[in-house]
């Protein structure tokens, strides 16, 4: 009997990929993996901050839009969606290291099949995650042989903590809510447990919100709920969405606000919210330079 197979579809890029797969031998598994994918996008800024480049990732487009940094190869293959990648993309590229983390718990065993695999918490409910996205830079340096490297991004994360945080001690006074912008009624709040919390407490900055992050699909939090800190800033990391912003203009709840009145708002390009060491680095930077251009605003 013959059975006819789905021939698989690659894009130019995949294509690109798997054809400089074939080209270089596969290593010994003894020496430092040099084939080395990346499913887990917090593990994939880790990579890259180590000078590494991955042969492959998942959702490249969708990466690139919401995290920005850093910037990624064009011969990077992408692996389709983080919950459900292209297995079969994934064998054939031979990879020698799969980073994952424990969100995609459910596929392990499937990417143990298919190459050694290092899982890494990032973000646990209720806990801060920027000592966890530290201590991924220690440990895939150690796997990788480059701990000299690791090294140094260490000093450079810890001179850069110190440095903004006196930078923005002027603004200490006033607490800061970080959120995203859902629709125009409900926003995303960053607590303690999130990347951009934990490093505004490290900062030296008050966070006004008190409660867990609600990571979510939907933005979780009424609006009204800014209201409980009259006296704070209001950051807004990432881009509001197009149909939302004309919300926001006519809504008599956000209009109210006493931050918004007051002119106590703040934009901040886009960032990813699941991010790792580059991330942080990113919302430091971000976050210094949009408070120290707000020249009129009482600190």
């Amino acid at each position: 009997m013959v059975t006819d197979y789905p021939i698989p579809h690659f894009s130019r890029r995949q294509a690109l990929a798997l054809l400089a797969a074939f080209a270089v031998p596969c290593t010994s598994r003894a020496s430092q993996p040099q084939r080395i994918v990346a499913i887990d996008w917090a593990m994939l800024e880790t990579l890259v901050a180590l000078g590494v480049m991955p042969i492959a990732a998942t959702e490249l487009v969708q990466f690139r839009k919401d995290a920005v940094e850093p910037a990624l190869d064009d011969a990077v293959a992408d692996l389709g969606l983080r919950g459900s990648p292209n297995f079969e993309l994934l064998r054939l590229l031979r990879p020698e290291l799969i980073l994952i983390s424990p969100f995609y718990a459910r596929y392990e065993a499937t990417y143990r099949s298919i190459a050694p695999v290092l899982s890494l918490p990032f973000y646990i409910k209720g806990e801060p995650p920027y000592q966890k996205a530290l201590d991924a830079v220690s440990t895939l340096s150690k796997e990788l042989g480059l701990m000299g490297k690791g090294q140094d991004v260490l000093r450079e994360q810890a001179a850069l903590v110190e440095e903004t945080g006196h930078s923005l001690q002027t603004f200490a006074a006033r607490p800061i809510y970080l959120i995203n912008v859902g629709d125009s009624r409900h926003v995303r709040i960053f607590g303690a447990d999130s990347m951009f919390g934990d490093i505004l407490v490290r900062l030296g900055l008050r966070n006004a919100w008190k409660e867990r992050s609600r990571y979510t699909f939907a933005a979780p939090v009424p609006i009204e709920n800014l209201a409980a800190e009259p006296d704070a800033r209001i950051v807004v990391i990432s881009e509001i969405p197009v149909e939302a912003r004309s919300g926001l203009k006519n809504s008599v709840i956000w209009q109210s606000l006493a931050p918004v009145r007051a002119g106590r708002v703040l934009m901040l390009d886009n960032i990813n919210p699941y991010g790792g060491i580059l991330a942080a680095d990113r919302f430091m930077r971000l976050l210094k330079a949009a408070m120290l251009s707000s020249a009129g605003e009482t600190p």
